[in-house]
């Protein structure tokens, strides 16, 4: 992709040659139409010069007011049909005024080989919101940091005779956590940017296990350094293996008194997994906090979403104030920061979206997940869906009575709904039910699903390619409708900016009444939190401790951040 520039002082540098040129072809006798040549050439260079000087000066002028300078022009990219990864961008794409995000995204990468990062607004999805100044500085001055200590540096490299040695003299200076490609696609998502604000937090360095598909799912989102671990990490084989139950997990050694303040390990192992114990818990406490903060490499291995429980660490606490002063934008900033799907990924996006989401007047998602042993569809889950979705008026009700479509004088308001479901069958019966009868209200109702996998295939590159991009798909709609406890709905939802109706969990095959209920925000859950107070070293609720860390929605049990 191409930016389109044109230097000013080009056309001026033209003209003087010009003008150079013709004086010394005139006679000397040719005076008066020699000077005047001159002096028109002089009038247009003077003006174009005022042209420029006028330029810079609206630019400097006004800056904005939290600090962060945004793109004064639109920027066209000429998009490049090159068969594979770019196949449905063709012709000039003018992008939005703010293609940085509000200074939330870093200048200088190759636009072509990340479409998404610089179009990702062409839809109408900008931010929800805007990111604080502080926020935006020290993204900044993470991104300093990884270029210095990333892969192969020499920090790096210095780390990596201390990692194989086994014991830590900490004179390099750089301290590492290293994400395990752990579970289905939403989690990994989640999880991804819990381990990168923690890592935020701490000065740390994250590096990113690749797993079998992150690179084809993910862009890098750091200029000029990877932030992919090295093939020839040494601890490649062995993390995968690591588990609560060895030497090098924390809370084991916590519950083998083998940890010795004089003597700080290479490595320390954090389980955070839905299954990790009260002893693996205590990562959540200011005191080990402050023993982990020696440890020059942290091997983070989680299904959670665990950056509410990072808001109940006093030590965080007023950081986390300062990054996010509007509370439930966390993620959606992040995620916009961090996730930017590669070119396959995004020329699924962008095709079905242009070829049928595009040119509605109005867009829903509603977004099934079901926990149920039995591929399905139930019968009682569309009940619920058609009845959340009719009773909060996000979809017209249908005329079984009439059999022929209303006249009408003027335009028909079009609303098209994006489906997700590892089940065609829900999309099958709402689509047949707007085709079947017309709507009372005379909308145009046209129903949509981009796949119907049949069952979740989480190592399959494909399937998690096109559940990547109905992520996105979803992210893109006006109004959305998840279902509990599924963490491809909070991607979702927090990709968008969105606080989606939610979709109760139903019990014992029944549809619950009521059907559905609005998210107090666009947070995901936390769904194993610890409920522990690590300055009274007893159990306690710890929804209850601080006014904007609440229990979800969908799981009881659960914490999510609220902006309260």
């Amino acid at each position: 992709m191409k930016r389109v520039n044109r230097n000013p002082y080009d056309d001026a540098e033209k003209l003087s040659d010009l003008d150079t040129r013709s004086s010394f072809s005139r006679d000397s006798d040719k005076k008066w139409g020699f000077n005047l040549m001159q002096l028109m050439g002089f009038f247009l260079l003077c003006l174009m010069l005022f042209s420029v000087l006028f330029s810079v000066s609206v630019v400097l002028r006004d800056p904005p007011s939290d600090g962060i300078v945004e793109a004064s022009t639109s920027v066209v990219f000429q998009a490049e049909q090159s068969g594979g990864l770019n196949k449905g961008f063709s012709g000039s794409v003018e992008l939005p005024r703010d293609e940085l995000l509000g200074g939330l995204l870093a200048a200088g990468f190759d636009e072509r080989s990340c479409l998404s990062r610089y179009m990702s607004g062409i839809h109408g999805k900008g931010l929800s919101g805007k990111p604080s100044s502080y926020l935006i500085s020290r993204l900044r001055k993470y991104e300093a940091l990884h270029k210095e200590c990333g892969p192969y540096t020499e920090p790096y490299n210095k780390t990596m005779k201390e990692l194989r040695s086994g014991h830590s003299s900490g004179s390099s200076g750089c301290k590492y956590v290293v994400w395990i490609s752990f579970s289905g696609l939403g989690n990994r998502i989640l999880t991804l940017a819990s381990a990168f604000l923690y890592a935020l937090l701490t000065n740390r360095v994250l590096l990113v296990d690749p797993g079998v598909d992150m690179r084809d799912l993910f862009c890098e989102p750091f200029p000029d350094i990877s932030w992919f671990l090295p093939r020839d990490f040494p601890l490649t084989t062995e993390m995968h293996n690591l588990n609560e139950q060895s030497a090098q997990c924390y809370g084991k050694m916590l519950k083998d008194h083998s940890i010795r303040n004089s003597t700080v390990p290479s490595y320390v192992y954090l389980h955070l997994a839905h299954d990790y114990d009260d002893q693996d818990k205590l990562f959540f406490c200011d005191e080990d906090q402050s023993y982990l903060r020696k440890v020059p490499w942290l091997i983070l291995k989680t299904d959670n979403y665990f950056i509410p429980s990072l808001y109940l660490m006093p030590s965080f606490e007023q950081e986390l104030n300062d990054l996010f002063p509007k509370k439930d934008t966390i993620f959606h900033f992040l995620g916009r920061y961090l996730f930017h799907p590669t070119n396959r990924v995004w020329g699924l996006v962008t095709r079905y979206y242009e070829a049928y989401l595009a040119k509605a007047d109005e867009r829903l998602g509603i977004q099934i997940r079901v926990f149920d042993t039995e591929p399905g569809p139930f019968q009682h889950v569309l009940d619920q869906i058609l009845s959340c979705t009719l009773k909060e008026n996000l979809l017209p009700d249908v005329n079984r009575q009439q059999d022929t479509v209303l006249s009408s004088s003027g335009k028909q308001k079009s609303k098209a709904v994006l489906m997700t479901s590892l089940s065609s069958g829900y999309f099958e019966k709402v689509r047949d039910m707007y085709w079947e009868y017309p709507t009372v209200t005379g909308e145009v109702v046209g129903i949509y699903q981009p796949s119907h996998e049949g069952y979740q295939q989480t190592e399959k590159k494909m399937h998690n390619q096109k559940a990547l991009a109905e992520m996105y798909l979803l992210s893109l709609t006006d109004v959305l409708v998840t279902s509990s406890w599924s963490t491809f709905g909070y991607v979702a939802q927090g990709l968008g900016g969105l606080k989606p109706w939610i979709l109760y969990k139903p019990e014992n095959r029944t549809a619950p009444d009521p059907p559905c209920q609005r998210a107090m925000s666009m947070e995901p859950c936390f769904h194993a939190p610890p409920f522990y107070d690590c300055k009274a070293k007893r159990g306690t609720d710890t929804g209850a401790l601080v006014p904007h860390v609440r229990h979800c929605e969908d799981m009881s049990w659960g914490l999510k951040v609220v902006d309260k």
